[in-house]
Parts: structure tokens; C-alpha cells; sequence
């Protein structure tokens, strides 16, 4: 049992790569998933751009309604959503 544990002790201590070329790996992941973060808060600020234009356009229709005004009110033309 004792070979067994030092055989598998060596992987687990010795680095896969050198660490002065394993930072520029660690440090492009890092750059990689940053860009990705930003990428989604801006995907997301845009979603929630578009709902809260839809929620005014509802809201006005609500209150037309409830003032007994029949007609819709004018509706602004959105471009297709994909």
C-alpha cells in the first residue's frame, strides 16, 4: 500500500507546467473570462433595456384603458427580437 501512495504523491506535487509559463495561461483565462462577464452584463443591460420599454408601452395602454379611452394608444415599432 506505501508504493501505491508515493506513486501518486508525485503528480499531485509536481506542477503540469512550469510556473513562469503557467502564469501567462492563468492570466489569459483570467482576460477570457472577464470578457465573457461583460459580454453577458451587456446582453443582460439590453434584455432589460427592452423590458422596461415594454412595461412603459403597457402601462400607458393600462391607462388609457382605465380612463375609458378605447382607442390604443400609438405604439412604436421594435425591431424583430432574436
Amino acid at each position: 500500500m506505501l508504493p501505491l501512495l508515493g506513486a501518486l504523491s508525485l503528480p499531485l506535487g509536481a506542477p503540469a507546467l512550469p510556473l513562469d509559463e503557467a502564469g501567462k495561461y492563468v492570466a489569459g483565462a483570467y482576460v477570457v473570462f472577464l470578457i465573457l462577464l461583460v459580454v453577458y452584463v451587456a446582453i443582460m443591460a439590453t434584455k432589460l433595456q427592452r423590458i422596461e420599454r415594454e412595461l412603459r408601452e403597457l402601462a400607458g395602454f393600462v391607462e388609457h384603458r382605465a380612463n375609458g379611452d378605447q382607442a390604443t394608444p400609438e405604439r412604436e415599432e421594435v425591431g424583430a427580437d432574436v
